[in-house]
């Protein structure tokens, strides 16, 4: 336990107030720790240190969710939100002012089990019982979200970021059908009131800094100290959901000596729906984006259903999949089609720049050192505009993509009066279709224009082969998504999707 006094100020941070411990509970138990390596997972600190052996390690990169844990955090209804996650991968310094529930939290204060433990029970949900704690804790958080009646697309979904090899999932499912349509309060649900306010007790304006001899974890609560600290300590690593920081720790081994954590952050966990753009703060999760983006783009939600897993849209963010510049990241080309602009704050300065100008070459984006990515802003739908996304990958979810195409244009009858295509996995960088574009632009969207569009993607991009895709599976999957679009677009009584998927489509027209 910390017993350094809050209140201390550095000149650091600009005269901001730092507080030297992480608060948090672990189930109903206040936390503090300020003594710490800031690169030590929340996995590893429950195993080692508070042995709580409940929480697996499986992959240690988020894939498995043996390790699921679940954060409760106070959310923007009055009421508290429960969030599945890795703990593999999260930093234990994110885990200030929330509640931290792992499997062994569950029981009853009569020693019963809970609910959903029940009924995996009850459905022989479990054989050899590595992965079940974590399939426990994705239950847990989906009871409380799902309603009653939740479909087999909505538990496949809530339980895409759990692996298991024994039992086949069918039992599991039921036994989440089974949980949810005989809800029952439990010891979370008496106890919220209080929990609600010990939770909004711990939250404040102060630089939260801890660390070790190998190093120190920020925790800024406004922008303006956030600037202060990259001004001071410009190669710093900023962590958003810390879903590709969290491997660089676990599988690469980097030193990371200074971490910023951007999770306090009120302003970047900002979305604006009232204009006529969509405001996206740089520390919003795509659990939280998905469902306002898919209002005005059905396609892009559906697109961000299927990236990675429900624990990593909790904490992975739109802005740090940006920031991390990597060229085969879904979000970059699908918010480039649809024109987006990218806003970065360095110290004081604030710059805006078109999405596609961010990626320069492959690992380097126009961001200098200290400059971080503030918001994101998203042109809302204009008449006649039609928008589409495709992901190309092996697995349905939880994997990364060989292909991302995404096509916005707008059409006047079955001409194409003007037009954006971007693609992921084709190039060193998120890239537009350039060439593709311009062969058509202007004309009637028929099967000439299909011909040529191909024929202009060729040289638009010469990609590589690799473990997910050789170069030419790559082009010819990217060249038959343009015939894709013009089926849509053109013929939409042709039926192109997955039986789940075609109301997406018939949303878009």
């Amino acid at each position: 336990m910390a017993t350094a006094p809050t209140g201390a100020v550095d000149p650091l941070h600009g005269g901001h107030d730092v507080r030297p411990r992480i608060r948090f509970l672990l189930g109903d138990e206040p936390h503090e720790i300020d003594r710490i390596a800031p690169t030590m997972t929340v996995l590893d600190w429950l195993r080692l240190h508070e042995r709580r052996t409940g929480t697996k390690e499986g992959c240690n990169e988020g894939d498995c969710g043996a390790c699921t844990v679940v954060v409760v955090r106070p959310d923007n209804a009055g009421g508290l939100a429960y969030r599945a996650v890795n703990a593999c991968i999260q930093p234990v310094g994110t885990l200030d002012g929330c509640q931290l529930l792992t499997v062994e939290h569950l029981k009853e204060d009569d020693g019963a089990l809970h609910a959903v433990q029940n009924a995996m029970v009850e459905h022989h949900g479990s054989q050899c019982g590595f992965c079940t704690p974590g399939f426990v804790m994705s239950l847990l958080a989906f009871s409380k979200t799902s309603g009653t009646c939740p479909g087999e697309q909505a538990i496949d979904d809530a339980l895409s970021g759990n692996l298991c090899r024994c039992t086949g999932y069918a039992p599991i499912v039921r036994a989440a059908q089974h949980a949810c349509a005989n809800p029952q309060q439990d010891k979370f649900d008496r106890r919220a009131p209080e929990t609600l306010a010990r939770l909004k007790a711990l939250q404040d304006t102060d630089t939260v800094e801890i660390g070790d001899d190998s190093g120190t974890f920020y925790a800024p609560a406004t922008t303006d100290a956030l600037a202060e600290i990259l001004l001071a300590q410009p190669q710093a690593t900023i962590v958003a959901g810390s879903t590709d920081v969290g491997l660089w720790i676990t599988k690469h081994m980097r030193k990371l000596p200074t971490l910023v954590w951007i999770g306090r952050i009120r302003e970047l966990q900002a979305i604006d729906d009232s204009g006529s753009a969509i405001e996206i703060g740089a520390g919003v999760t795509y659990s939280e984006a998905a469902p306002v983006l898919a209002r005005h783009y059905p396609d892009l939600g559906e697109l961000i259903r299927r990236l990675a897993s429900t624990p990593i849209r909790n904490v992975g963010t739109i802005g740090g999949n940006i920031a991390n510049g990597s060229p085969i990241g879904d979000a970059s080309p699908a918010l480039i089609a649809l024109g987006a602009t990218l806003h970065l704050r360095h110290g004081g300065k604030r710059r805006a720049i078109p999405l596609e100008q961010f990626f320069i070459a492959y690992g380097k984006q126009d961001r200098q050192p200290g400059e971080f990515v503030a918001r994101i802003t998203v042109p809302k739908p204009a008449p006649a505009g039609r928008y589409r996304a495709y992901k190309i990958s092996k697995r349905f979810d939880q994997d990364i993509s060989a292909v991302m195409g995404a096509f916005w244009l707008h059409l006047d009858g079955s001409r194409i009066t003007d037009i954006r295509i971007a693609f992921g996995g084709m190039a060193a960088t998120p890239k537009r279709a350039l060439a593709t574009e311009a062969a058509l632009r202007g004309r009637s969207f028929d099967l000439a224009a299909v011909a040529a569009a191909k024929a202009a993607l060729a040289e638009d991009f010469t990609p590589l082969s690799d473990m997910r895709a050789t170069a030419s599976y790559r082009l010819r999957s990217a060249q038959n998504l343009i015939a894709r679009l013009h089926v849509e677009l053109m013929h939409p009584e042709v039926e192109t999707r997955l039986v789940g998927d075609k109301a997406v489509a018939d949303v878009q027209g």
